[in-house]
């Protein structure tokens, strides 16, 4: 094996919770909010990745670090220090945002496949929710983490269609860098869309999970509390997975706004409501291929985020209520859990075929995802620094500034948001 081979290796043995929760949160979703924004406000939007990039590092660090330090997740964390109404209200809050999401993914893969072969779009996302609980019941977290491993390359797709059509790339670092800002009521509400849906609860609460969830599968790891002789290992592994997580993450959504915003906007259409519409919006402007990409896409991201969904709301009600719960435990011996798993899908698989339209309530639930966002991560800091949650591993002065300011931003845009919509 030649060195750069073994250094291959062990980078790809440090990636893990960071990188499957980076990719996570481009979901189809998440492909809806960058596509409106792209859409609709062009490259005036970009520079909105940029900027949350080293917030969502920091923030997701945070949360890494609660879990692997403490052996808990927050909801655990939560519960052991801080009123019971509290968690209950976040968790409850959690449960409801992530079925949404979970509602807006499916059928946005089921639109997504109907697109590409025909057929009954109804049918695919049935297909879709019943195949995803069937892999998170049925196979085991050690062998079920290669599966969304290797689903990350998905989204890969993004980034390909912006080389498949024109790209002004000196307009592009132009406006990236000193964009057009607006204080209109849409332009914020967007804004807010994109921090909700890039920095959002069910990321937090999903990395701290497989944190713990990697530490109690290892029968050497231990909680860093009690064990650390094992910090600076995990912390180096901690900061290298999010570091290309989150880079990989803000790196996707980039491309998704440019290529909506060289395409759908440079043609005047500027309103979009689901990333399938994006998807079948591109194939006369940009071509069969580009829309092949994005589409396929789409069905990959939702494959590997609607686990995530679920799982995150799974470990939130587990921990919340002292239940048994692990994607590594046979069913029967966590029955609560993966019942969580099982309700949160269906529900969401249920909604696509009421009346309910789950893809307008979607980009709200991107907004309301902004707006919850602000309580957890004042409390996940305020944990971060508690001797004994932390014991002598509270965090350093630099990423209590990084954690502290992406808090502050969240909540101006969040204030913002509300100003503006209030003068319109």
């Amino acid at each position: 094996m030649s060195n750069n081979e073994s250094k291959s290796e062990a980078l790809l043995k440090k990636l893990g919770p960071g990188l499957i929760t980076g990719a996570a949160d481009d979901d189809p979703s998440g492909i809806a909010t960058y596509s409106q924004a792209g859409a609709q406000f062009g490259f005036n939007m970009l520079w909105t990745v940029l900027f949350t990039y080293p917030l969502m590092v920091g923030i997701q660090i945070v949360s890494a670090r609660i879990g692997r330090v403490s052996g808990n997740g927050l909801a655990a964390n939560i519960r052991k220090h801080y009123p019971v109404g509290l968690l209950y209200f976040i968790v409850g809050l959690l449960l409801i945002a992530n079925t949404i999401n979970i509602a807006a993914d499916i059928a946005a893969m089921g639109e997504s496949l109907r697109l590409l072969i025909g057929g009954h779009a109804h049918f695919y996302a049935l297909s879709f929710g019943l195949l995803s609980l069937i892999l998170q019941i049925f196979i085991p977290y050690t062998r079920y983490v290669r599966v969304l491993k290797w689903l990350t390359l998905a989204l890969l797709a993004y980034v390909a269609t912006v080389f498949a059509v024109h790209t002004p790339w000196m307009q592009v670092f132009k406006v990236t860098l000193l964009p057009h800002m607006s204080w209109k009521s849409e332009y914020m509400t967007t804004v807010v869309a994109i921090f909700g849906t890039t920095i959002s609860p069910y990321l937090f609460f999903w990395q701290a999970s497989q944190e713990v969830e990697d530490q109690r599968i290892n029968p050497k790891a231990k909680p860093l509390i009690v064990a650390p002789d094992q910090a600076s290992a995990n912390f180096n592994r901690i900061k290298v997975d999010t570091y290309i997580g989150m880079g990989f993450s803000n790196m996707v959504a980039f491309f998704i706004i440019l290529t909506t915003a060289v395409t759908l906007n440079a043609h005047g259409i500027t309103d979009i409501q689901s990333s399938a519409q994006a998807a079948e919006a591109l194939r006369p402007i940009a071509g069969e291929f580009t829309f092949w990409l994005f589409s396929a896409g789409i069905i990959g991201t939702g494959l590997l985020a609607v686990p995530v969904l679920a799982g995150s709301a799974a470990y939130a009600m587990a921990e919340t209520f002292k239940w048994k719960g692990s994607l590594e435990l046979e069913p029967k011996r966590a029955k609560r859990f993966y019942s969580i798993i099982a309700i949160s899908t269906l529900i969401g698989v249920a909604l696509c075929f009421t009346p309910i339209d789950p893809i307008k309530a979607l980009y709200w639930s991107a907004v309301l995802n902004g707006v919850i966002s602000v309580p957890i991560m004042a409390l996940m800091m305020l944990m971060a620094v508690r001797p004994e949650i932390m014991g002598q591993f509270t965090i350093t002065k630099k990423l209590k500034a990084l954690g502290w300011l992406a808090t502050l931003m969240m909540t101006l845009a969040v204030t913002a948001m509300i100003f503006t919509a209030g003068l319109s």
